[in-house]
């Protein structure tokens, strides 16, 4: 690679940007990685309001989130895989675009299907952002800081991803469903803005797009997302099982495909590197243990101990608030410990928050349920930053993209996998299926927090 990259305003050292333009940088990031991970669950607080508004039926209404997330986990390795080809700056900002523009027109649908598909494009240009936003931060902050600038992107996704049933609520509370969308439209302008005068110019790969792979990709993650929001919603368990077979036999021709190519789409390259696969994989756990918590904790809190739907959001809100204070903190020790133990420490705090949250007893108080869910924060943000580094930090440069796919697909699989595990235990239990569920995401923690420390191993014997 070459010692410089381009920039429109002149040539800027590879090893990040100068600390004002950085500044600049990190603002469209921050905007723009939080509109979209808020559209990643703010649509289903709203569902029910805009079903009643546009007369459908609760069944149809739930595409309208379906859409958006199928759209996303589809094309995120394609994009990545541009992005690498022809600079992330460019499909950043091509997303950003397609996705400011794709609000706008959500807020302006007038049936169900339009608003269906407003949401396809909206979660194609989320894709754009989300796949390259990681490989960016590698070219914006020093070598020496990554784990500072990864950790910073890290609060972004998580916090703005947990906000988003109390941010659609106090909207609500206050406007019609339309302006959860249309307030995308001035912030994804001034993001767009900052994107074109302050983001780096990346170099591009030499090698070319393999349309094949996407559409094998596409038939993958989308089958396979399908399938578990099917099991989510009790759909019949032949659907399901034809859904997910679809996506084994897809998969296995992805995977034979990629193992021909020398820059795969589905990063199998990577994955023969321990700390990546064993880093990819702490995420997956990490992000099933988060889902089955943010979509269990609700119904608990409401049907069980009768709270609130406002009294539910403030109680939550203790752990995303907790993960910002955690995350900024976690990001600059990464770049001074290895993130395998910074990474155990903090999914091993998760899963004693999530075993404490489960053993609740029968009447607690507020207090109660804060300081767990606060301990849950504190080990989710502790987390997320060192290994965020650490995927990011054993993919060579030129591979960046893939590996910046690999973190967002790994969270959208394993957000799924949390929801479609809430509803099987529900239907286990409609009274214990929140604890039960609760209690299974403390196991995925505590699978994660050994998985994580298990890198110590690989990263001696590489």
């Amino acid at each position: 690679m070459s010692d410089v990259v381009r920039h429109s305003s002149g040539a800027v050292p590879q090893d990040g940007l100068p600390p004002g333009q950085r500044g600049w940088a990190v603002a469209t990031i921050v905007l723009a990685v939080g509109m979209a991970s808020l559209d990643t669950s703010i649509a289903n607080t709203a569902l029910p309001t805009i079903a009643a508004d546009l007369l459908a039926s609760p069944a149809s209404s739930v595409w309208v989130v379906n859409a958006y997330q199928l759209a996303l986990v589809v094309s995120l390795l394609p994009f990545a895989s541009l992005g690498e080809i022809y600079g992330y700056r460019r499909i950043y900002t091509l997303g950003l675009a397609v996705f400011t523009a794709a609000s706008l027109v959500c807020a302006v649908s007038w049936s169900l299907p339009t608003l269906t598909a407003a949401r396809v494009l909206q979660g194609l240009g989320a894709s754009g952002i989300m796949s390259v936003n990681t490989a960016l931060v590698r070219y914006i902050y020093p070598a020496r800081s990554l784990g500072r600038g990864v950790g910073f992107n890290a609060l972004v996704v998580g916090v703005s991803t947990a906000l988003g049933p109390t941010v659609a609520a106090a909207v609500l509370s206050v406007a019609s469903w339309q302006w959860l969308f249309a307030v995308n439209g001035p912030i994804g302008l001034a993001a767009l803005v900052l994107a074109m005068r302050a983001l780096p110019e990346t170099p591009h790969a030499a090698h070319v797009f393999d349309a094949r792979s996407a559409l094998l990709n596409a038939a993958t993650f989308g089958l396979l997302i399908f399938g578990i929001g099917e099991a989510a919603h009790s759909a019949p368990g032949l659907v399901i099982a034809g859904v997910l077979a679809g996506a084994a036999v897809s998969g296995f021709f992805l995977i034979q495909r990629q193992l021909l190519l020398a820059a795969p789409m589905l990063p199998v390259d990577l994955y023969r590197r321990p700390m990546f696969a064993l880093s990819s994989l702490t995420s997956v756990c990490s992000f099933a243990a988060q889902g089955l918590a943010f979509v269990s904790l609700p119904f608990y809190f409401q049907t069980v101990l009768g709270r609130s739907a406002v009294e539910t959001g403030l109680l939550l809100t203790s752990w995303p608030v907790v993960t910002a204070m955690m995350a900024p903190v976690a990001g600059p020790l990464s770049d001074r410990y290895p993130p395998a133990i910074l990474g155990g420490i903090g999914m091993a705090a998760l899963a004693i928050g999530l075993t404490l949250m489960a053993t609740l007893p029968a009447n607690p108080d507020d207090l109660s349920c804060v300081w767990r869910l606060m301990i849950c924060g504190a080990g989710f943000g502790f987390f997320q930053s060192p290994n965020l580094k650490a995927i990011m930090s054993s993919a060579p440069p030129e591979r960046s993209g893939g590996a910046s796919g690999i973190v967002a697909t790994s969270r959208l699989v394993g957000q799924s996998v949390g929801a479609a595990l809430v509803a099987l235990c529900f239907g286990v239990s409609v009274t214990h299926g929140p604890a039960l569920a609760v209690t299974l995401g403390a196991c995925f923690a505590g699978a994660a927090s050994l998985i994580s420390f298990s890198r110590l191993t690989a990263a001696r014997l590489t």
